[in-house]
C-alpha cells in the first residue's frame, strides 16, 4: 500500500473510479482510513504527487479525528437494535439478561468477547434469513462468509456464496433480513437494473424503509470499537 513517509506514516488506499475526473483525498470519520480516489487511466506516480501536495491538509484532517477507545465494561452496545450495557457475567458464555450483555473473563476482554458474541449471533440471523429468501427463489447458497466490511454491507458470488458484515447484526432485525434478501436477490440477477429492485420487492416487500435506515444510521453501526 503507497505511504506518505513522515511521523507518523500514513497508509492511502488508491481507489480508481470510473466516474472521477480528478484527484481527491477522503478520510474516513470511523476508522482514520485515507482514500485517494483517481481516474481510471490516472498513473500511481501522479496520485501519490496528489497526495504530498496536500500532505498538511491531510495530516490536519486526521489529527482532527476525535480519538476512540475499545468497549469496557459500564459501556453501551446496540445489539439487534437494542442498546444493552456490558457488564461482568459468571456463565462461561456472553448472554443477554434484560437490558445487559453480561460478559465471561476479566473486565479488559470486554471488546473482543462483546465482538465475538456479534459474529455468533450475526451468522445464526444471517444464515437463516438467507436460507429463508433462497428457498423462495428456488437456488442454494453454498457459503457464507463474515467480514467487517466498511464499503458495503453484503455481496454475492456467481457461485452462490454470500458475504456480509457481522455488524449488521447491531441494527434493528428487520434492516439484517433486508439485506439477506437483497444479497439473495443478487442469485437471480447480478446486477442493480429494475428486474433486480423486482426480485427484492417479492423477497421482501417495503424494503425502501430499512435501506433508509442503513443510509441514515449504518456509520453508526462502526463506532464501536472492539
Amino acid at each position: 500500500m503507497p505511504t506518505l513517509p513522515g511521523p507518523p506514516p500514513v497508509e492511502i488506499i488508491l481507489r480508481r473510479s470510473a466516474r472521477a475526473r480528478r484527484f481527491s483525498l477522503r478520510v474516513s470519520q470511523l476508522d482514520g482510513r485515507v482514500t485517494l480516489s483517481m481516474p481510471p487511466r490516472a498513473r500511481e506516480a501522479e496520485a501519490m504527487e496528489f497526495a504530498r501536495g496536500h500532505e498538511s491538509w491531510l495530516r490536519a484532517a486526521l489529527a482532527r479525528r476525535p480519538t476512540t477507545s475499545p468497549l469496557q465494561m459500564g459501556d453501551h452496545l446496540m445489539v439487534e437494535g437494542r442498546l444493552l450495557t456490558l457488564a461482568q457475567g459468571t456463565s462461561r458464555s456472553p448472554h443477554v439478561a434484560g437490558d445487559s450483555l453480561l460478559l465471561p473473563g476479566t473486565p479488559d476482554q470486554a471488546g473482543p468477547r462483546a465482538a465475538a458474541f456479534l459474529k455468533t449471533l450475526a451468522r445464526d440471523r444471517l444464515a437463516a434469513a438467507s436460507d429463508h429468501y433462497a428457498a423462495q427463489i428456488g437456488r442454494k447458497i453454498t457459503r457464507i462468509t463474515l467480514r467487517d466490511t466498511r464499503s458495503r454491507w453484503g455481496s454475492c458470488a456467481h457461485d452462490g456464496a454470500l458475504m456480509y458484515s457481522w455488524r449488521l447484526v447491531m441494527a434493528p432485525p428487520p434492516v439484517l433480513t433486508y439485506v439477506a434478501a437483497h444479497e439473495v436477490a443478487h442469485m437471480v440477477e447480478m446486477n442493480h437494473s429494475d428486474a433486480f429492485w423486482a426480485v427484492v420487492t417479492r423477497l421482501y416487500p417495503g424494503w425502501q424503509t430499512q435501506r433508509k435506515w442503513l443510509h441514515t444510521h449504518g456509520r453508526d453501526l462502526h463506532s464501536a470499537q472492539f
